[in-house]
């Protein structure tokens, strides 16, 4: 009479130690993935480029002469390593060291990438972004949205917030890396009230950022 419920106990502990098992598993690759930094190949401007165009001084006069201006992922890349060389954005010391920032431009997203040397190895972490414009009455409205959208165009949540490593993680995850961001915001302060304030039109294109500072209506003059 007493195996019955031996054989119960039995089974629920299999159980609860196989879903122990996998939730280890699940743990330790996303870990992996974590380490592994992303293959940034494919990002155009990593070496540098005698005679690249200066983008504040380009931005700068896009919008004296209120003209639009094309700029492309290579010298974006380019001219940020220029423009941060030396800087660091991030927690200071010996043990993490601040490389570069780079930008990979998607249609209509954009990949924002820190990269850094961690105990003398490649780490990186990154944070979408996407653009949301709207028509008020004075005009465009564009809000730059902290996330890539949905991991699937049929699930509304969570959106997806970047990359650690090679590993996709929910928007919720990017607190542990806003500082960062916070700081390299804090960097770039002029070029972005240019691009993303005074500009009235953006686009995120594949390998490409286009800015305009005219209004729709002024097209038509």
């Amino acid at each position: 009479m007493t195996d019955v419920p031996k054989k119960k106990t039995g089974c629920f502990m299999r159980l609860v130690l196989f879903v122990l098992f996998l939730s280890a598993t699940v743990l330790l690759a996303c870990f992996w993935f974590i380490l592994q930094p992303q293959d940034l190949s494919d990002i155009a401007g990593q070496a540098p480029e005698p005679g690249s165009r200066n983008v504040s001084v380009v931005l700068q006069n896009a919008s004296k002469r209120n003209i639009p201006v094309t700029l492309s992922e290579k010298e974006i890349n380019v001219w940020l390593n220029q423009r941060l060389k030396g800087s660091q954005t991030g927690v200071p010391g010996g043990r993490v060291k601040f490389e570069r920032v780079l930008v990979r431009l998607e249609e209509d997203l954009a990949e924002v990438i820190l990269t850094r040397k961690v105990f003398g190895r490649p780490f990186t972490v990154s944070m979408f972004v996407c653009l949301n414009q709207t028509e008020e009455q004075d005009g465009p409205k564009t809000e730059a949205l902290l996330h890539g959208g949905p991991y699937h165009p049929e699930m509304n949540r969570p959106d997806r917030g970047g990359r650690f490593g090679r590993l996709v993680v929910p928007q919720g995850f990017l607190l542990l890396v806003l500082p960062s961001y916070k700081n390299l915001a804090v960097a770039l302060a002029p070029e972005i009230e240019i691009a993303f304030h005074e500009m009235e039109r953006i686009a995120i294109k594949d390998g490409r950022l286009e800015l305009n500072p005219a209004r729709p209506q002024d097209d038509l003059r």
